[in-house]
């Protein structure tokens, strides 16, 4: 088999839902499988989804393995050639397996690839192209110098601002979002390391292919990442386990320190999460005690670009959540984007049974501003999907 598509899922059915169907498209033609590791989900995931996707093989786990341990059960269960670390909450053009696959079969020292991820509101996710933490690159993205020279080799490293968005470059961490393994190079440096609950695995395992010889890639692929839809990044545990993976990467790589540099890493790091629990936990406080921003909240509007098929059904949605919104004429499209400029949050709606992921994922890019969010309406399955609203 050429290619095994894992895909660790927790509590977000309904994302995943849509994950699986964008795969089923870009699957065509290739000898692949996927296999979803549930980590105790309680939301039904598994007998919800079973039966719209027969070809998918579900693993049900009785407790939350973790990122790491979960991906590990799946890939030792698997024979393929490459494999694919995928999150749920994730949408993949049609293109982008078939063109992933024949540039590692290309490049033969490659062991890993990534890809170009778009954020819920189109633009590109700093986290497609990563440098490895070292305590330099860690320290001038603590202290602000890496978003003050985003574009510098040396104050930039972090997030590799300096290479072309267009073009596939040699990157030195891979998202874990997606992340494209050839398994010749996964059996000489190891499978992900279990001591990462979540988090840090992807760079740990990033580290490790560098260190035995193979390269990581960027590819300009287009995908969208919602970013931690199974997450609540505002938890006072998403701090804890984020910021433990932190110092469990700099405990294994970084260990052979001087005191005079592990101590002041050490204590940056620890600072860095308390500021973070502080920031979450007054602003807990102020949500408690009633406290809302004098602005007036405008609700957001709703621009449903869709076939005339789904139509209906998309009026029967605007009815029954009363949502502020219209059906795109798309000869008024330039027009409606500079309005977009002067309005509040809008909702981007793409339909796909007019137009292919790959397609929507190019025109949502092409539209991106600070107040657009995309939308997904899946006319199989009567559903339409935002980055924190489902509707049906």
């Amino acid at each position: 088999m050429k290619l095994t598509i894992i895909i660790v899922s927790y509590n977000v059915r309904d994302y995943l839902g849509q994950c699986l169907r964008s795969i089923n498209r870009a699957m065509s033609g290739l000898d692949a499988e996927v296999i979803v590791v549930d980590n105790c989900s309680k939301d039904g995931t598994v007998d919800g989804l079973s039966k719209e996707f027969p070809w998918v093989r579900f693993i049900k786990s009785n407790r939350n393995l973790g990122f790491a341990k979960a991906n590990n059960q799946a890939i030792r269960t698997s024979k393929s050639e490459y494999v694919l670390l995928l999150n749920p909450d994730t949408i993949i053009g049609e293109d982008v397996l078939r063109y992933a696959l024949q540039f590692m079969d290309t490049n033969l020292k490659a062991g890993g690839a990534g890809v170009r991820m778009l954020r819920r509101d189109g633009y590109d996710a700093l986290e497609s192209r990563r440098g490895v933490p070292t305590p330099m690159t860690a320290f001038y993205k603590m202290v602000g110098l890496c978003a003050r020279f985003p574009y510098s080799r040396r104050f930039g490293r972090y997030y590799m601002g300096y290479l072309s968005w267009n073009e596939p470059s040699k990157i030195e961490v891979i998202s874990g979002a997606f992340c494209l393994l050839r398994r010749e190079a996964l059996e000489k440096v190891g499978l992900l390391d279990e001591d990462f609950f979540m988090y840090g695995e992807d760079i740990d395992l990033s580290y490790r292919l560098l260190k035995g010889g193979w390269d990581n890639w960027y590819l300009p692929l287009r995908i969208l990442h919602y970013k931690g839809e199974s997450t609540q990044k505002t938890s006072f545990r998403y701090v804890h386990v984020f910021y433990e993976a932190m110092f469990i990467f700099l405990r294994k790589h970084y260990g052979h320190l001087s005191v005079f540099l592990g101590i002041p890493i050490r204590f940056g790091i620890l600072f860095k999460a308390i500021g973070t629990l502080i920031t979450t936990w007054w602003h807990k406080l102020r949500a408690g005690l009633g406290f809302v921003s004098k602005h007036k909240v405008v609700d957001p509007q709703y621009i449903f670009d869709v076939s005339e098929e789904s139509k209906p059904q998309c009026r029967l949605l605007i009815e029954r959540y009363g949502l502020t919104a219209r059906f795109l004429d798309d000869t008024e499209l330039l027009l409606l984007v500079d309005d977009m400029q002067k309005t509040g949050l809008v909702y981007f709606v793409y339909d796909t049974l007019k137009y292919t992921y790959h397609e929507i994922l190019e025109r949502f890019s092409s539209m991106a501003k600070g107040n657009l969010r995309i939308g997904v309406y899946h006319p199989e399955v009567k559903i339409l999907i935002t980055d924190n609203e489902i509707m049906q």
